[in-house]
């Protein structure tokens, strides 16, 4: 776990940075700088691209992860990246000919309840472009173990210029609509940027010799497209919904912020899964069972403790940060606490996604997938209109809840693996125990101030406990690292 810990350490630094950044831009900066109309457009554009970005990927990014450690030799390695590099024209080049011809009839679908929509839909498809290709580049760093760069590159860089694009719409330099467009180039300049870095570790020898086990590599790359689009449907279809399904589209933008808070929850869980994925795709290419068990579990009981001081200081400071954002964007509670819920337990089953997407079992991702999938539509079809975005929340947590229920049984039945032990219940009920006592108690202070005094008396508390319990060998050799504990 040394690399593991290592990397994500500086990965969760950098991750927690963005997402701070990121909490200025969607607290304060989208909510005071633009209209809600628009921070809404602007929420839906992002999450359709992302929504596209796996059929844009063409499962690519997962393929070099899982396959990459099974060649031996250069020209064998060269061959598998160049065919990697141009894999996703296939889907690419005629998704742009049957957009150009079908525009009108696309742009009527979307523009459906918000004809201001209509007008962006190159800008979705661009979008999915840039971000698909920065996926690639970045698995191409991830495969030769270095994932900080990237993750910067993934959390910092586009919360930064996205923040400095607000302030040039503040100070009129810059119109909403040169605004979308600069978010657009902004991800292709960030996707270019990547591509440099990744050649910089190992530089791209064009070779297109006869591959070995090319049609599993076909096979795998078909199969994670589907897998990969169930994974980004679940963090974006509610709000790709909401905005197809709601005339308001301002209701995409408070949906956004309350998604947003919740979301702060999966940080360490994207931290670690940087350098998980090559690390449980090698175990696994070595049949190392030992290996992968306790990387299963360790993973597992980091997450649950740090994932669940996060949710604490969520949950019991979301009072506070309710009374310094605009009053409009603040009807969000119930979104809050249940997709904190549904993240809390993603974040606890470790690396269970890199076991399945690297395993001989990845066909059964495809079949997860289309059950999620199908289950998340339906459930926001019924909920939305009857109970508007607390709806698409609810939603979102039997979805997520069903999906890794099942994940974790299959592993467990196929692997004989699970992730949870005693010391898994001694934290949830932690967590339960603190929630309680402290959710109703406040200082008598500015809202700022309680959450700090808040946060620092539970994060003292909640980490002496974890201690003392001793649930987490890797967290309590951390604090003793930190502290300078004998």
């Amino acid at each position: 776990m040394g690399i593991v810990l290592n990397q994500s350490f500086k990965n969760t630094i950098s991750t927690y940075l963005g997402f701070g950044i990121g909490a200025i831009n969607t607290l304060f900066l989208y909510t005071n700088f633009l209209t809600d109309e628009y921070f809404g457009l602007v929420a839906f554009l992002l999450s359709a691209a992302n929504i596209m970005m796996p059929f844009m990927a063409f499962g690519v990014h997962n393929a070099i992860i899982k396959f990459y450690s099974s060649f031996k030799t250069k020209n064998s390695i060269n061959s598998f990246l160049s065919f990697m590099l141009f894999l996703p024209l296939v889907f690419i080049i005629p998704a742009s000919i049957i957009g150009y011809f079908a525009y009108d009839s696309i742009a009527g679908l979307l523009s459906k309840e918000n004809a201001i929509v209509g007008n962006y839909v190159w800008h979705i498809f661009i979008l999915a472009i840039a971000m698909a290709y920065f996926e690639i580049f970045f698995a191409w760093s991830k495969v030769q173990l270095q994932t900080v760069f990237g993750n910067v590159m993934k959390e910092i860089f586009h919360r930064v210029c996205i923040m400095l694009l607000l302030f040039a719409v503040y100070m009129n330099w810059l119109s909403v609509n040169d605004f979308i467009l600069a978010v657009v180039a902004m991800h292709i300049l960030r996707m270019l940027v990547m591509m440099l870095y990744a050649f910089s570790i190992r530089i791209l020898k064009l070779k297109f010799q006869k591959i070995e086990k090319i049609s599993s590599i076909l096979k795998y790359a078909g199969l994670m497209i589907v897998a990969g689009s169930v994974a980004m449907l679940i963090l974006d279809i509610d709000k790709f919904m909401i905005g197809l399904m709601l005339e308001d589209i301002e209701q995409v933008a408070y949906y956004s912020v309350a998604i947003f808070i919740a979301t702060v929850i999966a940080v360490p869980q994207r931290a670690m899964h940087q350098i998980m994925m090559p690390l449980t795709a090698k175990y696994l290419n070595e049949n190392d069972k030992p290996a992968l068990e306790d990387l299963y579990k360790r993973s597992s009981m980091s997450l649950l403790v740090i994932s669940g001081f996060i949710f604490l200081l969520i949950i019991l400071n979301i009072n506070q940060l309710y009374q310094i954002i605009p009053k409009e964007f603040t009807g969000g509670l119930f979104v809050v606490i249940i997709v904190s819920l549904a993240k809390l337990y993603d974040n606890s089953l470790g690396n269970n996604n890199a076991i399945l997407f690297n395993s001989d079992y990845y066909r059964m991702v495809l079949f997860f997938g289309v059950l999620l999938a199908i289950m998340a539509i339906v459930l926001n079809i019924i909920f939305i209109p009857v109970y508007g975005i607390e709806g698409s929340a609810l939603a979102t947590f039997l979805a997520v809840f069903v999906y890794n229920t099942i994940k974790v049984y299959f592993v467990k039945r196929k692997f004989n693996i699970q992730p949870f032990t005693m010391a898994s219940l001694k934290i949830v009920l932690t967590l339960m125990v603190l929630s309680l006592v402290f959710y109703f108690w406040e200082f008598p202070f500015h809202p700022i101030v309680n959450i700090i005094f808040k946060s620092v008396l539970i994060g003292l508390l909640y980490f002496s406990v974890i201690y003392k319990m001793n649930v987490s060998e890797d967290i309590s050799s951390q604090i003793k690292k930190y502290l300078r504990l004998k």
